[in-house]
């Protein structure tokens, strides 16, 4: 099971257990995350070859690499007074008829399946509002590879030739009209390849492995799969420009907010992944609880089953209130369809509760009436914070 979101979602993975720091140089995040796993790196052909270091510290070199991209792109942009909404591309789509066309193609799609979020990029610039669209339809098509209904017939070669195509892509050679806005797109915005490449790594996780013995291996499948995708937009999404928070802690909240939604993704679906023989739960943490595969394949909900779905619960929405803390520092024309995501995500979780933690036969959901309530919510947040908004509606 592989998930897909934006900074944001377009996709689907404890006891009370320790989630050690989302870096493992960094003391004031270490203290920020010390009930979260961990995070860091720079290629992650490493994870292999140095087992010691944490999933935390090896994706964290990523955050760092990205991090520096934004950074020195709003050094120029502040010394040249550059607009990054209006710079052209070069290559062979340079047909502003035909680009413009690509870009439709991505909205639609964008609109088409991920109708929240769809709504909530109206508020940004033309410009980044396509990019995201553009990265929406490049993560939707990737993650499609493994869950699509194709996905029996996709092999290790087939991702190998996805990511050969993604390597033309940012050369300036799409091939077709889909690659042609992310080809634009990442010619306009300090957009890096590496989270591109680690979420085709994710696919081939899926490909090759149904079980995950600890959180941290866990970890790094929801890095993967879903805060790639954080890492991918915040350059495009921005940051604010009176902001005072430093780059790296608002790509770690960008991260934080992708790892959050791919836990509430696997915390939903257990039911759907047992009857496909997966198990996206950390099997130390299963047998500290008392449980099982067996159990799960089962699908009894017990006083042991609730409890260790309190522990999961719990380490999800810590990763959501550490993805809070970023989504302000945002352009503010982009915070509405983040924030809209994020509260979205977080009431799945009041929805398993609702259902006394059965999440083997019931699917919990955010009905559309708490959705359509949910927007306005998310659009207060966003333009007056959530500490204003609280002030002004209890006057």
């Amino acid at each position: 099971m592989s998930g897909v979101l934006l900074w944001v979602n377009c996709g689907t993975k404890e006891n009370a257990i320790p989630l050690r720091g989302l870096g493992g140089r960094g003391v004031r995040i270490q203290k920020r995350f010390r009930h979260c796993s961990g995070i860091s790196f720079a290629s992650f052909s490493s994870a292999v070859v140095e087992p010691t270091r944490s999933s935390e510290e090896r994706v964290y070199e990523v955050v760092l690499k990205q991090a520096a991209l934004v950074k020195e792109q709003r050094r120029i942009v502040k010394k040249r007074g550059l607009n990054l909404d209006t710079k052209p591309i070069e290559g062979d789509f340079t047909n502003g008829d035909l680009l413009s066309s690509a870009y439709d193609r991505c909205g639609d799609v964008c609109a088409e399946y991920a109708k929240t979020f769809y709504l909530g990029t109206q508020l940004m610039t033309e410009e980044r509002r396509k990019a995201i669209w553009a990265i929406y339809v490049w993560c939707r098509r990737t993650d499609e590879l493994v869950d699509g209904p194709n996905a029996s017939h996709i092999t290790p070669k087939a991702l190998d030739r996805w990511e050969q195509r993604l390597t033309d892509v940012f050369e300036g050679r799409p091939y077709d009209m889909y690659d042609a806005a992310l080809s634009d797109t990442v010619t306009k915005y300090p957009v890096d390849i590496q989270p591109f490449k680690d979420m085709i790594e994710g696919m081939r996780l899926d490909l090759r492995k149904s079980r995950y013995n600890n959180f941290d291996e866990l970890y790094l499948y929801c890095y993967y799969v879903a805060g790639t995708v954080g890492l991918m937009s915040v350059p495009v999404m921005g940051i604010a420009p009176q902001s005072k928070a430093s780059t790296e802690s608002i790509y770690n909240a960008a991260l934080a907010l992708g790892i959050a939604n791919q836990l509430t993704n696997i915390l939903r679906d257990v039911g759907e992944d047992a009857r496909r023989g997966r198990v996206y739960l950390p099997q130390d943490e299963l047998a500290k609880a008392g449980l099982s595969d067996d159990d799960i394949f089962r699908g009894r909900v017990t006083d042991k089953w609730r409890n260790f779905m309190k522990g999961q619960i719990k380490r999800a929405r810590m990763f959501f209130d550490e993805a809070e803390k970023g989504v302000s520092e945002l352009s503010s024309a982009s915070r509405w369809p983040v924030w809209a995501s994020l509260l979205l995500y977080r009431q799945i979780l009041d929805s398993i509760e609702a259902n006394d933690y059965n999440n083997f036969t019931k699917r919990a959901y955010v009905g559309k009436a708490k959705k359509l309530l949910s927007l306005p919510v998310a659009f207060g947040i966003a333009f007056f914070g959530p500490q204003k908004l609280t002030k002004m509606t209890t006057r």
